[in-house]
């Protein structure tokens, strides 16, 4: 089993100076460094020491993923934030969970003692909203249906359907802006009933950077594609 990590930034230099020198380059198979344009040096830092660097030509986390994809060598994906909220030591636990067999293993900031240092009252609320909408309405039991860390078979994004336009693109109209596909795989994978797991994943606070959330764009485009997906995709 190959694995290969994703390293999503955005003006992130100081958390990738901070963060990935924790990252084992042994523990995977391929690391490719996924940039949105950054202008602060992070794409200068990860080419000089020595990091697999692709720069996007859309906008947006999803067109991130499907635009790398093919690059990507690895039998399972792992995303990865570098900005401190993603902890490295949890790469390896990730993929010995993945070796038992499960099609997805998320690392849960709500799972048992993990907690998140970066939820305010609002994203709490969001985050616990959202996970009991998608377990409510599409049969999954998990904790946390957004963190974008997490492991799963590179394969999944063709069998669900995230790489799709019609996936996303009505929401984004609608609500105006771009959106990623963890909330959308989380729901897939459930009305798939794949084997899916969850391990405790603190989340620390961020280190440098911007915080890009839009909370309420994102919410509604989220909450949206939810709903939709009652009817909209079926396995």
């Amino acid at each position: 089993m190959k694995t290969t990590l994703l390293v999503m930034t955005l003006n992130e230099v100081n958390g990738m100076k901070a963060i990935m020198p924790q990252v084992d380059r042994s523990w995977v198979d391929q690391i490719i460094v996924v940039d949105g344009g950054s202008t602060d040096g992070t794409i200068e830092w990860a080419k000089e020491n020595g990091y697999e660097v692709y720069v996007q030509k859309q906008k947006g986390f999803r067109h991130a993923y499907t635009e790398v994809w093919p690059q990507v060598i690895g039998d399972v994906v792992i995303t990865f934030s570098p900005d401190g909220n993603s902890v490295p030591e949890l790469i390896p636990q990730l993929i010995a969970k993945m070796k038992e067999g499960y099609d997805m293993v998320i690392a849960s900031r709500y799972l048992g003692d993990a907690k998140s240092e970066d939820d305010d009252i609002v994203t709490g609320f969001g985050n616990w909203l959202f996970t009991r909408t998608v377990n409510l309405l599409h049969g999954g039991h998990y904790t946390d249906v957004m963190v974008i860390y997490r492991a799963y078979r590179k394969a999944m994004a063709y069998e669900l359907g995230l790489d799709r336009e019609d996936a996303h693109h009505l929401p984004e109209k609608l609500f105006g802006t771009k959106i990623s596909w963890e909330p959308l795989l989380s729901v897939r994978a459930a009305k798939a009933k794949l084997k899916l797991a969850e391990i405790p994943g603190d989340e620390p606070p961020r280190i440098g950077g911007e915080r890009k959330l839009q909370v309420l764009r994102w919410g509604a485009a989220y909450y949206f594609q939810f709903i939709r997906e009652l009817w909209f995709w079926k396995h």
